[in-house]
C-alpha cells in the first residue's frame, strides 16, 4: 500500500465511508483498509470517555469471611474471595440452593427409593450398593 493509499483511505474514513466503499474506490481489499484503518485509528472527538470507578467503590467484601475483594471493571462481580468460601458458605446455606433439578431413582442394588440432585443417570443410592452389583454378584448378595 503506497503513502498516496494511506493518506486516501484516511480522508475517506473521515468522510464517513465504510470500508468496502474505500476498498473498491482505492481498489483494495477490504481486510488491507480494515486493518490499516483499525490499527491507524484517531480518537474520536465526541467517542464516550472510559468511566473510571475509585478503587473504593470496586472494593466489596466476601460473603463467608468479610475479605476484601478488589472488583475488576468490566467483569463480573465477585461475591467471594476464594472456592473455599463460596463453597462453605453455600454448605452453610443448603435453604438458599435453587433445587429444581432433584430427581427420584430407585437404586438397582437394594431397591431404596432415592432423591438426587442434578444427576439423572444415578442407578444406584450409594458406592456401596454399585460395588455389589458390579463385583458381588448382583441384588443382595
Amino acid at each position: 500500500m503506497t503513502t498516496e493509499q494511506k493518506q486516501r483511505i484516511m480522508e475517506m474514513r473521515d468522510a464517513g465511508m465504510g470500508y468496502s466503499r474505500i476498498a473498491t474506490s482505492l481498489s483494495l481489499s477490504v481486510n488491507t483498509v480494515k486493518s490499516f484503518c483499525q490499527r491507524n485509528a484517531k480518537p474520536k472527538e465526541n467517542a464516550p470517555q472510559a468511566i473510571v470507578i475509585p478503587k473504593a467503590q470496586m472494593q466489596t467484601y466476601c460473603k463467608k469471611c468479610g475479605k476484601t475483594i478488589v472488583q475488576t471493571p468490566g467483569r463480573k462481580k465477585k461475591i467471594f474471595c476464594s472456592d473455599r468460601c463460596r463453597m462453605a458458605w453455600w454448605n452453610s446455606h443448603l435453604d438458599q440452593v435453587n433445587r429444581k433439578a432433584m430427581t427420584e431413582h430407585t437404586c438397582l442394588a437394594c431397591g431404596k427409593v432415592f432423591v438426587v440432585y442434578g444427576s439423572r443417570e444415578r442407578k444406584y443410592c450409594s458406592h456401596s450398593c454399585y460395588i455389589q452389583m458390579r463385583f458381588g454378584g448382583g441384588p443382595n448378595g
